[in-house]
């Protein structure tokens, strides 16, 4: 049984690849060959995340999507994991998480086993992604409360940004890696590539007019 991982993590300063490890651990168990790894830095709450849907696009119907835990597949509202979940359904995606015991079943390639569990995992799955999505808005209740404070209290200052990270993205754009290529090597998101892009093109901007 052919299986694609999908890891997330929600920031550039997060290492998305963390779980890699543990993932393949669980796969070569249960004896699951993961034909592809697909990695990105982005939230888990908004439904637009381009290696998620690479490897949608990439799954033929039977394949697993192989997860450490729900919450990396989604936080997304009810709106939009509906839309989500009934892209998987179509295609015929299976989601199996290490975190969601019944989903293991779904590794088997035992079809009467599968289909017996498929309708379970369905119920506990849209359980934990409930779940995650609570999670995720008391996290940033509980942020928004924390900064409001420290900002009435004048000690709030804003998350600093890693100058290293970001000036290392401006050396690979300088001699012309592509986006992709730079997402790859230093696991940040396209955002943060297109932030450092156009610091780089405001900056020969302004160079220009000083020389004029």
């Amino acid at each position: 049984m052919l299986a694609r991982s999908y890891l997330r993590a929600s920031t550039d300063e997060q290492d998305a690849n963390r779980a890699r490890i543990q993932v393949e651990a669980f796969a070569a168990e249960r004896g699951l060959a993961i034909v592809g790894t697909y990695v990105e830095n982005e939230s888990g709450a908004k439904l637009d995340r381009p290696e998620l849907f690479r490897l949608v696009a990439d799954s033929r119907p039977g394949d697993v999507l192989l997860i450490e835990q729900v919450d990396r597949l989604s936080r997304l509202g009810e709106a939009d994991w509906r839309k989500l979940r009934t892209e998987l359904d179509a295609r015929q995606i299976r989601v199996v998480a290490l975190d969601l015991p019944t989903s293991w079943m779904l590794a088997s390639a035992d079809e009467f086993t599968n289909r017996m569990f498929t309708a379970v995992n369905a119920m506990m799955l849209d359980t934990l992604a409930a779940v995650a999505r609570k999670d995720y808005e008391d996290r940033r209740r509980r942020q928004a409360q924390g900064q409001a404070k420290a900002k009435a209290e004048g000690k709030y200052r804003g998350r600093p940004e890693d100058s290293a990270r970001l000036a290392g993205i401006a050396a690979m754009l300088k001699g012309g890696a592509t986006w992709t290529a730079i997402q790859n090597a230093t696991g940040c998101s396209r955002a943060t590539v297109a932030k450092v892009a156009g610091r780089l093109r405001q900056a020969r901007l302004q160079a220009g007019t000083r020389l004029r």
